[in-house]
């Protein structure tokens, strides 16, 4: 616990934010087909919509985020916090005041143009302040500690909609995100990175190195595409990890973009039922992140973590695309609850990686990376979902869309299989040419 000191702040303002965050997710299906086909348990609309907005934040997050958390580097991971804490409000305002089919197209306008000006990068800094504030041995713990006080947050925002109208759901989700800002104003302090060398085998950060073999090459205030090769030149556990966490995101973009819609229409879910199912999720995942994974990274070591969490998340999908009765997603809720250490893992492997200094712009990369696959995710399984739950089906298998993501899971997990811990590097002798042949 001595490594996790000055932490109590940032985790006290996730959990609030992330209430309000997720204690609107239940109604807003609801919400959305009432909008768009009122009476109708499946609409193609609503799936297309979401689908969209979901691929529209991911191109704006693959431009924000990484900006966002390279800032944070410079001017502090505060500052940069409160621009996601703020965008947040106001989608959510708009359906606290009224539901109606023109309030909602207001609110999908509005929240897509939030996470294009950064919405999505609260987690992305989030993890930075954590790595500024904890030594590289207790970060996969800290990591999971911060996924954890979101799986918190994620059962007590479920829990409070389970039993809240929809109507009052969107008001008290503005209260929480309004008094998270404000908390985090007040009570945030703001972190310094800590100096002391995470490659041992470098004096110099990573980027750096590129920009000291590289006179001609100005010091830039943003990071280009030359920043990003240079992290993945670098250091090839770190590739490896950022592949892995593509082909997981692939799955995990499309999954939340169709799930809530594929058992709505195969078993007429409502929004009662989408709470229980979440907090038997949060729960699990809480537990898991809070207690179990401090326990069991030392044990086994963050390799094997991730490759068990990939396993069972991948199970758990291609189960789900052939259910056969409504209480078997309640039975993979449960089943599944070591999913939920596959992005703490592949986080802290990564983090690894680089020096004190560019945490951010490394935790904006990966962020950059699930937002890649978070375009185009949606933009392929939205329609594949629709089509294979209309009467215009080529054949009859409406979990076809979440088969083609556990397959897509599987591939994560086989390459997470080649993710090694990088061999311990005897003085600091370095080959300082590695980005600047990537850079040439």
């Amino acid at each position: 616990m001595e490594g996790l000191r000055g932490l109590g702040h940032l985790f006290v303002t996730m959990f609030i934010a992330g209430v309000g965050g997720f204690i609107a997710i239940p109604s807003i299906t609801d919400v959305t087909m009432s909008a768009l086909c009122p009476g109708q348990d499946e609409c193609s609309l609503a799936i297309y919509l979401t689908g969209f907005q979901h691929a529209m934040i991911g191109v704006g997050s693959v431009v924000t985020t990484p900006l966002i958390g390279n800032l944070s580097d410079r001017y502090g991971r505060k500052v940069l916090i409160t621009l996601p804490l703020t965008v947040s409000l106001i989608p959510q305002a708009i359906l606290a005041y009224s539901r109606e089919t023109k309030f909602f197209y207001a609110y999908y306008l509005v929240k897509t143009l939030a996470a294009l000006a950064g919405e999505g990068s609260l987690h992305c800094l989030a993890l930075a302040y954590v790595a500024d504030k904890v030594p590289v041995g207790k970060r996969a713990s800290a990591f999971g500690i911060l996924a954890g006080v979101g799986s918190a947050s994620f059962v007590g925002g479920t829990l409070a909609a389970r039993f809240l109208s929809t109507a009052l759901t969107f008001q008290v989700a503005s209260v929480f995100s309004m008094i998270a800002l404000v908390y985090m104003r007040i009570f945030l302090k703001e972190s310094e990175p800590m100096r002391q060398p995470l490659l041992k085998e470098a004096d110099e950060p990573c980027i750096q190195q590129c920009e000291d073999d590289m006179p001609q090459r100005t010091f830039k205030k943003l990071p280009s595409m030359g920043d990003v090769i240079c992290l993945l030149k670098c250091s090839p556990t770190f590739s490896q990890a950022a592949i892995v966490l593509l082909f997981n995101s692939l799955a995990d973009g499309g999954l939340m973009s169709i799930l809530m819609y594929y058992l709505k229409a195969r078993f007429q879910y409502n929004k009662n039922q989408f709470a229980d199912l979440m907090m038997i999720s949060g729960i699990g995942a809480t537990l898991t992140q809070l207690f179990l994974m401090p326990i069991l990274v030392p044990a086994v070591g963050e390799e094997k973590l991730l490759t068990t969490g990939l396993f069972v998340s991948c199970i758990s999908i291609l189960v789900h695309s052939i259910a056969w009765s409504a209480w078997v997603p309640y039975a993979l809720a449960g089943f599944s609850v070591l999913g939920v250490l596959v992005r703490p893992t592949i986080t802290s492997i990564a983090s690894k990686q680089v020096g004190p200094n560019e945490q951010g712009m490394l935790q904006g990369c990966l962020s950059g990376v699930t937002s890649v696959a978070n375009i185009i995710s949606p933009l392929v399984f939205s329609p594949l979902t629709a089509l294979f739950l209309s009467e215009d089906a080529p054949f009859n298998f409406p979990g076809f869309s979440l088969m083609c993501l556990g397959l897509i899971l599987m591939t994560a997990f086989f390459l997470s299989l080649m993710i090694r811990a990088p061999p311990p590097i005897v003085g600091d002798k370095v080959s300082k040419n590695c980005c600047t042949e990537t850079l040439v």
